[in-house]
């Protein structure tokens, strides 16, 4: 049989974000439904080396397809070499036969599935006249948070806290490039802060930057860079009192920011509001006053990159991309 094989440019065609945002919620859903074989995420650090890689993996009943990403940060790159930061391969097999159906690269999915993550979450517990995000990091996905959450929400400006100058520069240029928002570069993540209606952390930080005293009421939080266990960008504290939702209960209390706060001691995993499928099936309220704090906690799923795979698969036989080779 022949094997589809997709690089970078083919995937950046076959996608658009809107399309994803779509897919992505329904694979919430399908997973709260039970419809999904998800195993837990594999991971290697190689410290030596400033990397590390994850292996997510699942299987989807409603389109009957296995997916398997492997996605590497190694966050030298750029510096010694001139390969980018984050680099992932995504394999699609067949879910009836185990026949590999499709080789493509997982980078650009990953970052634009987990821009609609933090999005879909967005729309759902965020104030509605929500203006003003305060963003921390300045890498891509940084950037793909702000141009999902354009999708559904009526953004003005973006405050933009990083830790080198060229990055943040570069950041704007590209944001204000491709949004209509305004972005405001600030020295310090209290700056970022200020003013905030949305705030969305993408660093890998070991060490929480993000201060309890900095959190007024009504914000909602896109917690996406502490994605293992000893990454950590928020203050514990900010936890506890907030609503907690997860893309995985299961994930984000063994890796994820939630589990900071529960080793902390300052939250239970009781106190954990819902997962998102739950909320997008509409079985629990979302937002219920202005002034609550709402934690979206995001270590980025399986389903997600099957469900955005699939979107790149169908477009790429149709529109006749990629090449094929003979795998078996």
């Amino acid at each position: 049989m022949e094997t589809l094989l997709l690089s970078i440019k083919d995937v950046e065609e076959a996608l658009a974000m809107e399309e994803v945002i779509h897919a992505v919620e329904e694979g919430y859903i399908a997973y709260h439904e039970g419809k999904v074989q998800q195993p837990e995420i594999v991971s290697i650090e190689m410290p030596q080396n400033n990397g590390e890689t994850d292996i997510k993996s699942c299987y989807n009943q409603l389109n009957e397809r296995i997916s398997v990403k492997i996605a590497s940060g190694f966050y030298d790159n750029g510096k010694k070499n001139d390969l980018p930061t984050m680099i992932g391969t995504i394999l699609l097999f067949d879910g009836k036969s185990g026949a590999p159906l499709c080789v493509m690269d997982g980078s650009l999915i990953t970052g634009i599935r987990t821009g609609a993550a933090g999005a879909i979450s967005s729309k759902l517990l965020a104030r509605k006249n929500s203006k003003t995000v305060a963003v921390f990091g300045t890498g891509g996905q940084a950037r793909m948070q702000i141009y999902g959450l354009c999708q559904v929400m009526d953004i003005e400006e973006v405050r933009v806290y990083g830790e080198h100058r060229n990055g943040l520069l570069k950041y704007k240029e590209d944001v204000e490039a491709n949004t209509k928002v305004n972005v405001i570069l600030c020295e310090t993540p209290e700056m970022a802060m200020q003013d905030a209606d949305i705030a969305i952390s993408t660093t890998p930080s070991k060490k929480y930057f993000i201060e309890r005293s900095w959190v007024r009421p009504g914000l909602h939080i896109v917690a996406v860079g502490a994605d293992m266990a000893g990454k950590n960008e928020w203050d514990p504290k900010i936890f506890q009192g907030s609503k907690i939702v997860n893309d995985s209960i299961a994930q984000c209390v063994s890796r994820g920011e939630t589990r900071n706060a529960i080793v902390a001691g300052v939250i239970r995993e009781n106190d954990i509001y819902a997962e998102i499928g739950e909320l997008l099936a509409g079985e629990k309220p979302l937002r219920v006053s202005e002034d609550e704090i709402t934690i979206f906690d995001t270590t980025g799923m399986g389903i997600q990159d099957n469900v955005t795979a699939m979107i790149v698969y169908e477009a790429a036989k149709k529109r006749g991309l990629g090449s094929y080779f003979e795998f078996i």
